[in-house]
């Protein structure tokens, strides 16, 4: 690009300007820099026919944290002479007339995995070799390019952690130090006839600012990132001693993580630097713990999911993804319904919903458990439903995590021990016997005795009574036997692990109901009275293979 000409930073996703080589590269040689975000209407405008508040793609606490993030990211600009040009409309088209307005010569965007921005950033680029425009987009929302990792596994993502580790080795950057300080960025050129906007509030985007008890209280923004960050490694102690999964999912006063996630997820935190801390602070203690449980462990699983999501078609679904079993879910709206309200009957489960409906955030011990309880714990529904909720309600809602996650959870790829389940019951006993974790997010049983407050239905009805908490009227009866519906569930998983072996892979919808018509017709045989929706009084066993 001839020095004095037009730049144009695209922002998307990292939010920041530490580490920032997108930014660095339209910063360069430019006489005047266009920093530019996009309000999608795909992604930011209500959609009434959601089961929440929020735009088809996000719920609002995603939203929220989102222009947070925008205004911290303005604020940085602004320091350094420049400012955040938010203009709206569908990205392509905005950005195609921009490019023209501005007679821009060289446009920077960090490179996105996401199937949704490829597709836009294909678009882009031939848009871009027509006009003469120069593209740079780097890789560095991630550690490695998942691409050259693919391509160093002969063409193919690995498929496990350890293959994983092995193939990428050490980040090319890893000893190098990151620019973390840029001190000033050209000026902003005439903006001619581009309704270039601030940065919207909730209320100018049509929604309702909910009260504060249903707000997330992570703040969005590159400020509070290294904020929180500096908290986390300021611990050397706790950083050379994290082990996952380790970590108490019922804290929620003070969360047993760095909730570094949200900020990782939009990019205001560059997980590079994240990385380069995390490697100093080791440096600086006799021992630590390793990957796969390190904190540094954490990063390079991100890595690894980005990897086969980027290098899998097809991997947000079950239909035709190669890496996932083909297993016959049932598309029960009641079920998923009752579990996504948090309505189960289950405190714990119940407890967890409301903390992610209300926080947009829950500890990874918690997923765990309420993505188990979902599909292949306790109600056999299909993973993409439980992914939908996720990807709606999480602040820190990735794609690739998302899916890997909850390929993972319902033991369809990667992790298939499908004996091994988390109950309902005995495992938040672990942490917290008390329920204080239950009475907070689900107030209706914050008077119940702690010996039942896991267990409700087994109460006395004058205990009940007295806890003003009545099960059946004032908190739902559980909307299965988890003993029994445990056991359906294993034996489907195993008779479809099997079917799988048989074919190799290859079933099809029809091997999958028949499946479904034989599992069915097997069970009523063995209870014939046994309901799973319709039930009273019911005592639960904890067998050995749970946690």
């Amino acid at each position: 690009m001839a020095s004095g000409s037009n730049s144009l930073m695209w922002f998307r996703k990292g939010l920041r300007i530490h580490d920032n080589p997108a930014l660095e590269c339209a910063a360069r040689r430019a006489e005047f820099l266009y920093p530019v975000f996009v309000i999608d209407p795909h992604y930011m405008e209500p959609d009434p026919n959601e089961f929440s508040t929020g735009s088809k793609r996000a719920g609002l606490n995603r939203i929220r944290f989102l222009l947070e993030s925008l205004v911290d990211l303005d604020s940085s600009l602004q320091k350094l002479g420049s400012r955040l040009l938010v203009l709206r409309g569908e990205p392509t088209e905005v950005l195609f007339r921009c490019l023209k307005e501005w007679s821009i010569k060289k446009l920077c965007f960090e490179f996105d995995t996401d199937p949704y921005y490829r597709s836009l950033d294909d678009k882009v680029k031939i848009y871009a070799a027509g006009a003469g425009v120069e593209i740079f987009s780097p890789v560095s929302h991630t550690l490695f390019n998942p691409a050259d990792i693919i391509h160093k596994n002969r063409g193919r993502p690995p498929l496990t952690y350890q293959s994983f580790v092995k193939c990428a080795g050490e980040p090319s950057w890893a000893s190098s130090p990151l620019p973390t300080d840029l001190t000033w960025l050209p000026p902003v050129g005439n903006l001619r006839n581009c309704p270039v906007v601030k940065v919207p509030s909730i209320e100018e985007l049509g929604y309702e600012e909910a009260q504060e008890d249903e707000r997330t209280p992570f703040k969005g923004g590159e400020s509070e990132a290294l904020t929180r960050l500096r908290e986390s490694i300021s611990n050397k102690e706790w950083v050379a001693n994290f082990e996952k999964p380790k970590g108490d999912p019922s804290a929620f006063l003070k969360p047993a993580t760095t909730i570094l996630s949200p900020y990782l997820k939009f990019g205001c935190l560059s997980s590079r630097y994240f990385y380069q801390c995390i490697q100093e602070v080791q440096r600086d203690v006799k021992r630590h713990t390793s990957p796969p449980v390190s904190l540094l462990g954490q990063l390079l699983w991100r890595d690894f999911f980005y990897t086969v999501a980027f290098g899998t078609p097809n991997f947000d679904q079950m239909k035709d993804n190669k890496i996932c079993k083909q297993i016959p879910w049932k598309n029960n709206d009641e079920l998923l319904a009752a579990w996504r309200d948090a309505k189960t009957g289950f405190p714990w489960i119940d407890a967890i919903m409301m903390q992610l409906k209300k926080w947009g955030w829950i500890h990874h011990l918690a997923r765990h458990c309420v993505a188990c309880f979902l599909t292949r714990g306790d109600l056999f529904v299909h993973w993409e439903k439980g992914r939908d909720v996720f990807e709606r309600l999480l602040i820190d809602s990735d794609w690739a995590i998302n899916n890997a996650n909850w390929l993972w959870l319902s033991c369809s790829s990667f992790f298939y021990q499908y004996n091994r389940i988390y109950s309902p019951i005995s495992f938040g006993k672990k942490y917290d016997p008390s329920g204080n974790y239950i009475r907070h997010f689900l107030p209706i049983l914050k008077d119940m005795p702690k010996e039942y407050i896991y267990e409700p239905w087994t109460a006395p009805l004058s205990v009940q009574v007295k806890a003003k908490c009545v099960v059946g009227k004032d908190y739902p009866k559980p909307v299965v036997a988890h003993d029994l519906a445990s056991k359906e569930c294993k034996q489907m998983l195993h008779e479809a692990y099997e079917l799988n072996k048989r074919l190799n892979g290859k079933v099809s919808e029809d091997d999958l109901k028949c499946l479904t018509r034989k599992t069915e017709d097997d069970n009523r045989q063995k209870n014939p009275t046994s309901k799973r929706l319709k039930q009273t009084k019911i005592e639960f066993s904890t067998e050995d293979s749970e946690i």
